[in-house]
């Protein structure tokens, strides 16, 4: 991902996925959710390019009230799909797209 403001969605990232990671001023963000890691840069060598992505976690209603209060746009409210996931979409504050998913046969990922 590149951001306006790298610290600020690693804070959004850490508030809604328990993402771990470090904030580096010489190089980009490596930040873990779940067993992925996502590299975030700031504008500025790279022109502002968001992200679309599927995050599968353990409840998605919970995490989807974290992305809220943690200052996330809703674009979907949570629902079941046809295909089984419990799903809800989400746009942060740096314009990265959040479907936040659980898998409807266990409740986990």
């Amino acid at each position: 991902m590149v951001v306006g403001d790298v610290a600020a969605e690693v804070a959004f990232l850490r508030a809604v996925f328990d993402a771990t990671g470090d904030v580096h001023a010489d190089r980009p963000a490596e930040i873990r959710i779940g067993d992925s890691l996502v590299m975030l840069s700031t504008a500025g060598e790279r022109e502002l390019f968001p992200a679309f992505l599927y995050v599968y976690v353990d409840d998605a209603d919970s995490a989807y009230q974290r992305a809220l209060a943690a200052g996330a746009t809703s674009l979907e409210e949570p629902r079941d799909t046809p295909y089984g996931d419990r799903r809800a979409m989400v746009r942060s504050a740096s314009g990265n797209v959040f479907q936040i998913a659980h898998t409807q046969a266990t409740g986990r990922p």
